[in-house]
């Protein structure tokens, strides 16, 4: 029995080795990650972590764990951006309110598959232009839903959050390591 990491992101794997976890193996998915139309964001997150883990070729006694993090602001889905003006425009937009930050998580064992998902909350401080402007030159925003990571130097542009900060980063540690018990992983 292997544990495959079904995600390409280097923060799953360091929030996995937070609670004493190393995949066997690495294998991002290839999907079509685009929203359906009028798809909402729970819904979407939802579907792409299925979508990822159904996608991972396993061997039957294989374990995979597929994760996807969608920021949400009202029913837009805010999406990793395609490039630093788009980044800007998801900032702007997220300056001064609340957002939600969904994860959810799935986990395939043979042919069963067991589905989690975490909503948080998150407000963003109001930001000048000039904020903006330099969090888009240290380039943190590439790769990152929303065009931010609580992480990385935006950290310091959010003041609140209820929820769960794993969640946010990018992997609930709670909530996956009880989809990992219930399909038979046991941490070496």
């Amino acid at each position: 029995m292997a544990l495959i990491l079904g995600s390409g992101s280097p923060r799953r794997r360091e929030l996995l080795a937070q609670i004493g976890i190393v995949a066997d193996d690495i294998r991002p998915p290839d999907i079509d990650e685009k929203p359906q139309r009028a798809e909402l964001a729970r819904p979407y997150c939802q579907r792409m972590a299925y979508e990822k883990v159904v996608a991972v070729e396993a061997a039957l006694a294989d374990i995979v764990l597929s994760a996807d993090t969608t920021v949400a602001l009202g029913r837009r889905i805010l999406g990793k951006p395609t490039d630093e003006r788009e980044a800007k425009s998801f900032l702007a937009a997220l300056s001064g309110r609340r957002h939600r930050v969904i994860t959810a998580i799935a986990v395939k064992c043979g042919d069963r598959i067991w589905q989690r998902d975490v909503v948080s909350q998150v407000r963003m401080k109001n930001l000048s232009d000039e904020e903006i402007a330099s969090y888009l030159q240290t380039g943190d925003w590439q790769g990152k839903a929303g065009g931010y990571s609580i992480q990385g130097p935006a950290g310091a542009f959010i003041p609140w959050i209820s929820g769960s900060y794993s969640a946010i980063v990018g992997l609930p540690l709670a909530e996956t390591s009880g989809l990992l018990t219930a399909a038979g992983y046991l941490a070496r």
